[in-house]
């Protein structure tokens, strides 16, 4: 952080990001002993979710927006997807492919070191942003055991398909860039 923050205090966004990232650590707890979703689980991250649009607020009205706030808190979004998964396939309400959902971001990383122009920084993007809120919503959902019938598996599906959309549509663009 100190090579990479431009700012001399940490603010309250990146507090608000770093209580997000103990909510996360927090989650990681359940799934140790065996106890996966749930009402607690859902709460949790739904006080998580709530959050992810306050530090972004924080960082625009304390004049502290910056990358490395930025990357601090996609992330961090990406880690609370991860564990989510997790808690959503250990409770079978889905089947692995729901792991796309957490690991998605991670493949793209990945990807990343083996074509680097898939590293070049993306414009800002609603589309993104909301892609993220719908994700880690339907992960959500998805700890709740009482959800009806086939709702639990078209949830999911939308969410991979919406995300897979978010992803293809920001790799063609890094495609396109880089020519």
């Amino acid at each position: 952080m100190r090579r990479a923050y431009p700012h001399a205090r940490l603010g309250g966004c990146n507090v608000v990001t770093l209580m997000r990232v103990a909510m996360t650590c927090a989650l990681v707890a359940p799934l140790l002993i065996g106890k996966a979703g749930g009402a607690y689980v859902a709460l949790i991250a739904g006080v998580a979710l709530a959050l992810d649009g306050v530090d972004g607020w924080l960082a625009r009205r304390s004049g502290l927006v910056s990358n490395f706030g930025a990357r601090f808190d996609i992330e961090t979004d990406a880690a609370l997807a991860l564990v989510l998964s997790l808690h959503v396939l250990v409770a079978e309400t889905v089947g692995p492919m729901v792991l796309l959902l957490g690991l998605m971001r991670y493949a793209f990383v990945v990807a990343g070191l083996f074509w680097g122009w898939l590293t070049a920084p993306l414009p800002p993007s609603l589309r993104r942003k909301a892609v993220c809120v719908l994700q880690i919503a339907a992960l959500i959902l998805l700890q709740l055991p009482f959800l009806p019938g086939t709702m639990p598996q078209l949830l999911a599906w939308g969410a991979v398909l919406a995300l897979f959309w978010s992803f293809a549509t920001d790799i063609l663009w890094l495609s396109r860039a880089r020519k």
